[in-house]
């Protein structure tokens, strides 16, 4: 993968974005018997395993790894495939090539360490949950907002949970090309709405009509966030956050590149769902697919004239 030094080149890496796009469904794959979305919980099991006292760097690299290979594998995860019998080395199989067939053009070092770590199987610690994962699980994202203007609600909502999960995503796999650090960038990430656990989201209108009210609001509401960890982890992840306000840094860009791409994918997708066709739906996609039946599907659907 070709780097981006600042101010020379582009500013992002276009070979990823389908990559990006495809991660992003999993702030909306659900499966029976697990609550919220796979990046909802994600999040959750990425703050169990800080509070547990797992390595950031290990956690940065679990979390991302789990999330690539959902994206074609959805709850088809470790603790399934496991559950359903398969052998250790069967399981491993099954991950890495989710793994794989949608990482092609990442970064390969990154990707080695990906596959590394899905490959060893080992469960990370879990440790409590502080309150603020359940509250930004709840809070949901305020949707397209500017000052003047009416804001405009695309339902379901995404959360606040799910937001900073893809953003950490995003930050490891878009570090490599920026040269920043996964681990700092992750960690900002998973922590730059702290502030949002508390503060119901009105979006930039609501922001911008606090005015001066704002900055107090946000610095005090993040620290009630802040207040929830154990000092040494506080002190790492008020480190890492030291990113956040600008671009100056390697990891401020990687950063605020992933949180760009998730805030417009996110309405991306409402579009994307709106203007589907059937052209695509039974022709690209094989809705009803090669098998035993399908000479029989096409006629019922022709003589039903369906679509």
């Amino acid at each position: 993968m070709t780097t981006h030094d600042a101010g020379e080149g582009p500013a992002a890496p276009l070979a990823l974005r389908d990559l990006l796009v495809e991660v992003n469904d999993l702030k909306r794959v659900r499966s029976a018997g697990r609550i919220g979305s796979i990046a909802e919980r994600l999040f959750a099991q990425g703050w169990s395993a800080l509070t547990a006292g797992a390595p950031p760097d290990v956690v940065a690299l679990d979390i991302t790894a789990k999330a690539l290979a959902a994206a074609r594998l959805c709850d088809l995860d470790d603790a399934f495939l496991s559950a359903a019998g398969l052998t250790d080395e069967d399981v491993t199989g099954v991950l890495v090539a989710g793994l794989e067939a949608v990482a092609g053009d990442l970064d390969d070092d990154l990707l080695g360490s990906l596959r590394d770590r899905l490959g060893s199987r080992a469960m990370l610690a879990a440790g409590p949950l502080p309150a603020f994962v359940a509250a930004l699980a709840h809070q949901p994202r305020a949707g397209v907002t500017c000052p003047g203007r009416a804001r405009i609600l695309l339902e379901p909502p995404e959360n606040h949970a799910e937001h900073c999960l893809m953003v950490a995503v995003y930050g490891v796999v878009l570090s490599p090309f920026y040269r920043a650090d996964p681990t700092v960038v992750f960690l900002a990430a998973m922590s730059h709405h702290f502030h949002n656990a508390a503060m119901p989201d009105a979006g930039f209108t609501g922001e911008m009509l606090l005015g001066d009210h704002l900055a107090p609001i946000m610095a005090r509401t993040t620290q009630w966030a802040l207040d929830e960890l154990d000092p040494s982890l506080r002190e790492t992840i008020e480190r890492a956050r030291s990113v956040l306000p600008d671009d100056a840094t390697a990891e401020g860009r990687a950063f605020h590149a992933a949180d760009a791409i998730d805030r417009v994918l996110q309405i991306a997708q409402h579009l994307r769902a709106a203007s589907l066709t059937m052209e695509t739906v039974l022709g690209e996609m094989e809705l009803v697919h090669a098998g035993p039946v399908k000479g029989f599907h096409d006629r019922v659907l022709r003589d039903m004239r369906i679509p």
